[in-house]
Order: C-alpha cells, then sequence, then structure tokens
C-alpha cells in the first residue's frame, strides 16, 4: 500500500471519528447527586409509563395461577370482619358509635389493610427488585411509586364491597345519609397512603444493611392495627390514660376515623388531629424521599 492511499484511509477515519462525535446526542446523563435535596421528580413523571407498566406486572403476577383471582381482595377483609364481628361486637360487645356493626369493622379493615399493604410492600423495593436495579438505570421511587398505585387499586374494589353493604343496610333498619364529607374520602386515602409510602421507604433503605428490620415489621404491623380503632371507636378511649394517648397520638386513627364520618356521618372527627396527620404525612414522605435516595446510590454493594 503506497503513502498516499495510507494517508487518505488514516483521514477518512479521522474524518469518520468526528463525523460520529459531533451525531452523539444523549438523552439521559446519569450523574452522582451533588445535594440530597435533589429528588429529581421531573424525572420520575417522565418515567410514568415504566410506573404503570410495574403495576400491571403486580397484577398479573399475583393472581396468575389463581382461581378466584382479584376476588381474594373481597374475601380477605370479608373474613376478618365476620370475626372481628364475633370477637369484638358479639363477645366483647364493644360500641359501634351507632354505626352498624359490619359496616363499622369493614371500613374500618378495608381502610387498616390498604395502609398495611403500603407500608409493607414498599417496604421491600431494593430487596425484592435489586435484579432488576442492577442491569438497567431507571428513578427507583417508580417500585414504590407502583406499588403504591396498585393498592388503590385493590382498596376501590373493597370500597364498592362497603358501598354495596352500605345500599342493603339502607333498606334494612341503618339509613345511609349522603353529605360533602363523601368528597373528602380520595383525600383521606392518598394521605394514608402518603404515610404508607413514607415509612415504607425508610423501612427499605434500613433493610439494605438490617435485614432484621423487614422481618420485625410484619409483627409491628400486626401489633399496630390494634393500637388503631380499627376494632372499637376512638370514643371508647375515654379516659384511657397513656394508652389512650399512644393511640391518639398514632397518625392513622385520625385518619380512619374521618374515614367513619365522612362515609356515615358518625363518629370522632377532629380537624386539629387531622392536620396532625397531614403534617406527619409531609415529614415522613420528604424524609423518606431523601434518605431513599441517599441510598440509591450505594445499595448494590450492600444489598
Amino acid at each position: 500500500m503506497s503513502n498516499v492511499e495510507q494517508a487518505n484511509i488514516s483521514k477518512s477515519v479521522r474524518g469518520n471519528q468526528k463525523g460520529d462525535t459531533e451525531a452523539e446526542h444523549w438523552d439521559t446523563v446519569i450523574t452522582p447527586r451533588a445535594s440530597l435535596l435533589d429528588l429529581k421528580l421531573k424525572e420520575t413523571w417522565r418515567y410514568r409509563d415504566l410506573m404503570f407498566m410495574f403495576v400491571k406486572r403486580d397484577f398479573v403476577a399475583k393472581y396468575k395461577q389463581t382461581i378466584l383471582g382479584p376476588i381474594w381482595h373481597i374475601i380477605q377483609p370479608v373474613l376478618t370482619s365476620i370475626m372481628f364481628l364475633i370477637l369484638f361486637g358479639r363477645i366483647a360487645r364493644i360500641p359501634t358509635d351507632g354505626i352498624q356493626p359490619s359496616l363499622f369493622y369493614l371500613s374500618g379493615i378495608t381502610l387498616w389493610l390498604f395502609f398495611a399493604s403500603c407500608l409493607t410492600n414498599t417496604s421491600n423495593t431494593f430487596i425484592n427488585n435489586a435484579p432488576i436495579f442492577g442491569k438497567v438505570y431507571f428513578p427507583r421511587l417508580v417500585i414504590p411509586l407502583s406499588i403504591v398505585i396498585s393498592n388503590c387499586i385493590q382498596f376501590v374494589m373493597q370500597f364498592l364491597l362497603i358501598a354495596a353493604l352500605m345500599i342493603y343496610h339502607h333498606f334494612h333498619g341503618f339509613p345511609v345519609t349522603i353529605t360533602p364529607a363523601l368528597f373528602y374520602i380520595p383525600f383521606l386515602v392518598m394521605l394514608l397512603a402518603g404515610i404508607g409510602l413514607g415509612l415504607g421507604i425508610i423501612i427499605s433503605s434500613l433493610t439494605t444493611k438490617y435485614r432484621d428490620i423487614s422481618v420485625l415489621l410484619t409483627f409491628a404491623v400486626q401489633l399496630a392495627m390494634f393500637m388503631t380503632p380499627v376494632a372499637y371507636p376512638l370514643s371508647y378511649l375515654q379516659g384511657g390514660g397513656w394508652f389512650g394517648a399512644i393511640i391518639r397520638w398514632n397518625p392513622v386513627s385520625p385518619v380512619l376515623e374521618a374515614f367513619r364520618y365522612a362515609l356515615f356521618g358518625k363518629g370522632t372527627f377532629d380537624v386539629y388531629s387531622l392536620g396532625y396527620s397531614v403534617a406527619f404525612m409531609v415529614v415522613v414522605l420528604l424524609f423518606g424521599i431523601v434518605f431513599f435516595n441517599k441510598v440509591e446510590r450505594d445499595f448494590m454493594d450492600t444489598v
């Protein structure tokens, strides 16, 4: 090969490299976060299509080889309500603030199951999805958000059961009164979802190093149900001492009481207590997102 041919080839290669460099355009550049407050929520919103794909995946994976499928969402609160009706209604004879007993227990159990699912399912975000996180990049917050959306769909199915039971009892001695407070239910559900999401991602961040927390959480959620007015009204704890004070300071308690008040127009409803729940949700959610994003940087070294 002559010197002229070698020079032409070299020139052509340099030209191609230059053209390739000029043609390169990156849509996303992954860099370390410079600040803990750099939450990149807009980036999470851009991945909303992926978020809904995870929602679909959760439903398909959960009921792929079941006979009853989503009907299990209805069976669980119904069976638990029957058990509460026998134990707390028939045996313990705990009052229900004038609310029909089956509606009282079903409404409390439905809202509690929603909160518990948001909390426990998001608490395993890093551990359950480590294989995906190690192969492809996307905002990690997409996973817990998709879990909360899945639980919201589940809650809607269970809420339809409450509505059907309310219609039934309307014609059997417990008339239903529609009040403007009914329209606050979506706000109450989102408030509880925010509390569950915030606590869940904090626990998820901690379990990357301390796996014992995930084992303890199962027991803690079961115990917390009895420290929340699910099987009894908050008014039943008048003068309940330190135990009653703990239950009143539980941020879920005002939400549950407001939910029953919005549905039935009866029960204990305090605006200031609900404001406390809102403040708790804002603090725990912001802290949870910051902590979650901090752990996201190097969790693959510990999971």
